[in-house]
C-alpha cells in the first residue's frame, strides 16, 4: 500500500486542482480576486498567431478549384487549409453540439461548464464524465502546443481562449479549430482526416463519418481507425449517443449511422497532375496554392487510361497524354508517365516534356508547305518510287513502294518517298522555320544544319512541342501557345508575335486529309484530323490529333530510348488517342469547314501545272529504279501548229532509268534510236495522246498531253 501512497496523493491533487481552477476562475472573474497572479500567467502568453500565417500544406487545384495534389508542411505532417465554407454543415453542427454547446454565447470560457466538468470529474473519482473546455480553449491548446496537465496550464489555456476571443471573431476560431485538430499520425485538421479516412473532400459526409471525425481528435492516437478500428468505432458510438441526447440528432438515424463501416486504413492522398503539380510549386515554392488549367475529372480518367493500357503492353513502358483546347491554348490533362511510383517504367520522368524523335508526324506540315506554295494540291499525283538524294535514299515503313497517287493518299498512308520529295522541294529549312514558328525549338544534331532527314523524325521534339504544333494547325494556322497555370496571366496569341504557320487553305487541306485517315476500332471515321508516327528503331510512337476544339497528343515508349520490337503509332497510341477523345464526352466540336475560295477538285479537275507534283529541281532526284519522262509534263497542251502548215514533231524526252529504251505513243512503239534519251514522233492529228517509256529492266512512266 506504501508504494501506492504517492500515486493516490497526485491523482488528488489533480483532481483538487482541476476543481480549484474552476472556482478560481468563477470567483476572479466575480470578484476581482486573484488577479496578480492572472495577470503574471496572461503576461507570460505566448503571441496570438495570425489564422493565416498558420502553416498548411501547399496545394495544386485544378481549373474548379478542384484538389489534384497536396504536400506536407515541412516536419511532414498533412495539415491542409480549410474553411467553413468547405465542410458539410451537419458535421460543424455535431461538432458545437458534442464539444461546445454555448460556443456562439461564451467568451471563450464557458464557466458553468467547466465548473460542472470539475466537479463530476472529482465526484466519480478523477474520471473525466463530462468535457469543461470551449472549442476556443481546445484552440489555445493547440496553438500552445503542450498538453494541460496542470491547475496553471489550464489557467493559461483559459486565458489564452479570452485573448482569442477578443482578437478573433467566431467563424475566425472554427476555422482554427478545423485546420489543426490532430486526427492521429501525422494528420491534422479535418480536411487531411476526411481525406485519409474517407477518400472525399469534407464537404458532404455521412452523419457515421462526421460522428468519427468528432471523436477522433479527443485522443487521436488510442482511436486511429487504421490502428483500432474497434476503438474507433466505440468512440464514434458515444459521439451519436450523446447527440442524441443533446437533441441534435433523432435516435433513429444514430441508430443507422452505428451500422456504417468504420475504415481500416489510410487512403493515400491525391496525386493528379502529378508532374505539373511538382513543377509549379519549384517555380514559385513560397505560394501556399497553385491553380492548374487540368480539369481534375478528365485527368483522373486519363491517367488510369494510361496505366491500364501500357501496363497491358508490357515492363519499362510508359506513356504520356497532353489534352489542350486549341482555342485558348489551356492544357486541361498532362498525364507524364504511366504512374509517379513506377520506378520500373521511369514514372517520375515526365515524358510529355521528354525530347524524341517525332517519327513521321512531321509529314502534314510538309505536305502544308507545298499547298501553300502551290508545289502541290491534296489531288495532285505523285511518285512512290525507289528515290535517292545524294546519299540519302528513304524507304517506306513496310518496304514496299505504290507507284503513283495523289498527294491524299501518300500523306494518309505515310509514305515516306513522296514526302522527302516534297520536303527537298520546300526545303528542310524552312520547315525548321515553321515549327519555330509555332512557338517550338526543335533540336537538331550540334553544329548541323537541317537536312532531308528531319521529315521522317531526324529531329527532337517532345510531347508537348507536337501538340502545339498540331494546334496551330488545328486553328487554321495561327499559332498559339500551350499553358497550364490558370495564374500565368492573360492569354496572348503567338500569331500576333509573327506570321502564321500555314496559310489557313493549307492548314484546312492538310486537316480534311488527316480527317480521312482510317481510325482504329475504337473510333468514328472524320470527326477527329490525326497522324501517326513511329520513330527509327521502334523506340517512340506517337498519335497526335484534332477536332474542332480539342488537340490531343500520346506518347508510347521506353522512358531510356530502349527499342521496343513492334512498337508503332498506328497500333500501340492510336487506340489511346481515340479512346481519349471518347472521354471528352459530349464537348466535342465539329472540325472547321472550309475557308472560302479553297479549291476542291479530283486529279482531272486540277490545272494543269497541279494535275502532278514536279520537284522544281528534277536534277537533285535521282529514281534509279525507272525512267520518268521528263517532257512533256503530264497534262500539259502542246502546240505543234496541226491543221496550219506543216506540223513540228512531237519530243519526248527521258530521264533515269536504263537504256535501251522503248517509247510508245498511244500503245504504238515509236523512235528509232532506242540507246537516246529523247525521240521525236510525229502525231496524225489533233487530241490527246498517252506517251510511255518503257527501259531495259521493264520499269516503265507515262504520260497523258494534248497535242493541237
Amino acid at each position: 500500500m506504501s508504494g501506492d501512497a504517492p500515486r493516490v496523493r497526485i491523482c488528488w491533487r489533480r483532481r483538487v486542482g482541476v476543481a480549484a481552477v474552476a472556482v478560481f476562475i468563477l470567483v476572479a472573474a466575480a470578484g476581482g480576486i486573484g488577479l496578480k497572479v492572472i495577470g503574471d500567467i496572461e503576461a507570460n502568453l505566448p503571441p496570438l498567431p495570425d489564422p493565416a500565417s498558420v502553416a498548411t500544406s501547399t496545394v495544386v487545384l485544378d481549373r474548379d478549384g478542384r484538389l489534384l495534389r497536396p504536400f506536407t508542411i515541412a516536419d511532414g505532417r498533412w495539415r491542409l487549409p480549410v474553411t467553413k465554407a468547405d465542410v458539410d454543415q451537419r458535421f460543424l453542427d455535431m461538432l458545437i453540439g458534442y464539444e461546445d454547446g454555448r460556443f456562439a454565447e461564451h467568451h471563450g470560457v464557458d464557466y458553468r461548464a467547466l465548473l460542472r466538468a470539475a466537479g463530476q470529474f472529482v465526484l466519480a473519482g478523477g474520471h473525466i464524465v463530462s468535457g469543461g473546455s470551449t472549442l476556443t480553449m481546445q484552440v489555445a491548446r493547440l496553438l500552445e502546443g503542450e498538453p494541460t496537465r496542470d491547475a496553471e496550464a489550464k489557467l493559461s489555456q483559459i486565458l489564452m481562449a479570452r485573448k482569442l476571443e477578443d482578437r478573433f471573431s467566431k467563424d475566425e476560431i472554427l476555422t482554427l479549430y478545423l485546420m489543426l485538430a490532430p486526427y492521429g499520425g501525422n494528420i491534422e485538421g479535418v480536411r487531411a482526416a476526411s481525406l485519409a479516412y474517407f477518400g472525399k473532400e469534407p464537404t458532404r459526409l455521412t452523419i457515421a463519418q462526421s460522428a468519427l471525425l468528432v471523436a477522433l481528435p479527443q485522443s487521436p492516437e488510442a482511436r486511429r481507425p487504421d490502428r483500432d478500428p474497434e476503438a474507433a468505432r466505440a468512440a464514434r458510438d458515444r459521439v451519436l449517443d450523446r447527440l442524441v441526447s443533446e437533441g441534435v440528432l433523432g435516435g433513429e438515424e444514430a441508430e443507422v449511422a452505428k451500422t456504417e463501416r468504420i475504415p481500416t486504413a489510410r487512403r493515400t492522398f491525391p496525386m493528379l497532375a502529378a508532374h505539373l503539380a511538382e513543377e509549379a510549386v519549384v517555380a514559385n515554392p513560397k505560394a501556399a496554392k497553385h491553380s492548374l488549367t487540368i480539369d481534375r475529372d478528365l485527368q483522373a480518367s486519363l491517367e488510369t487510361l494510361a496505366h491500364d493500357r501500357v501496363t497491358a503492353m508490357g515492363p519499362k513502358l510508359s506513356v504520356a497524354i497532353v489534352v489542350a483546347d486549341h482555342r485558348s491554348g489551356e492544357i486541361i490533362a498532362s498525364v507524364g508517365s504511366a504512374g509517379l511510383l513506377e520506378e520500373g517504367r521511369a514514372g517520375h520522368v515526365d515524358m510529355t516534356r521528354g525530347i524524341r524523335s517525332p517519327g513521321s508526324t512531321l509529314k502534314p506540315l510538309i505536305y502544308g508547305l507545298a499547298f501553300e506554295e502551290g508545289l502541290a494540291h491534296p489531288s495532285s499525283l505523285i511518285e512512290d518510287r525507289p528515290t535517292g538524294f545524294g546519299g540519302y535514299a528513304p524507304q517506306n515503313f513496310d518496304g514496299g513502294y505504290r507507284g503513283t497517287v495523289t498527294v491524299r493518299e501518300a500523306l494518309q498512308e505515310s509514305l515516306n518517298v513522296p514526302a522527302i520529295v516534297v520536303l527537298d522541294a520546300v526545303g528542310p529549312a524552312r520547315l525548321v522555320a515553321r515549327m519555330k514558328r509555332a512557338g517550338i525549338r526543335p533540336e537538331l544534331p550540334r553544329l548541323s544544319a537541317p537536312g532531308l532527314a528531319v521529315g521522317l523524325g531526324g529531329v527532337g521534339t517532345s510531347l508537348r512541342d507536337l501538340v502545339q504544333l498540331y494546334a496551330a494547325i488545328a486553328r487554321g494556322g495561327t499559332p498559339v501557345t500551350l499553358r497550364d497555370g490558370i495564374a500565368d496571366g492573360p492569354y496572348i496569341p503567338l500569331a500576333k508575335a509573327g506570321p502564321p504557320v500555314l496559310s489557313r487553305t493549307a492548314a484546312w487541306q492538310v486537316a480534311d486529309i488527316l480527317s480521312g485517315v482510317l481510325p482504329p476500332s475504337n473510333g468514328s471515321p472524320g470527326l477527329v484530323a490525326y497522324k501517326t508516327g513511329t520513330s527509327y528503331g521502334y523506340r517512340d510512337a506517337w498519335a497526335i490529333g484534332f477536332d474542332g476544339r480539342y488537340v490531343i497528343g500520346v506518347w508510347i515508349g521506353r522512358p531510356d530510348g530502349t527499342p521496343v520490337p513492334g512498337l508503332s503509332g498506328i497500333s500501340g497510341a492510336a487506340p489511346i488517342l481515340f479512346e481519349a477523345f471518347n472521354r471528352l464526352g459530349p464537348k466535342r466540336v465539329p472540325l472547321r469547314p472550309a475557308p472560302p475560295g479553297v479549291l476542291i477538285a479530283s486529279t482531272g479537275e486540277l490545272p494543269p501545272p497541279l494535275r502532278r507534283f514536279r520537284h522544281p529541281d528534277q536534277t537533285v532526284v535521282s529514281r534509279d529504279n525507272g525512267p520518268e519522262i521528263a517532257y512533256p509534263l503530264e497534262g500539259v497542251t502542246v502546240d505543234l501548229g496541226i491543221g496550219i502548215g506543216d506540223p513540228s514533231p512531237l519530243v519526248i524526252k527521258v530521264r533515269n532509268g536504263a537504256p535501251p529504251f522503248t517509247f510508245f505513243a498511244n500503245g504504238t512503239p515509236v523512235g528509232r534510236n532506242p540507246f537516246d534519251r529523247s525521240e521525236r514522233w510525229q502525231p496524225d492529228g489533233p487530241g490527246f495522246v498517252t506517251l510511255s517509256v518503257v527501259d531495259s529492266s521493264g520499269r516503265s512512266d507515262r504520260v497523258t498531253v494534248f497535242v493541237e
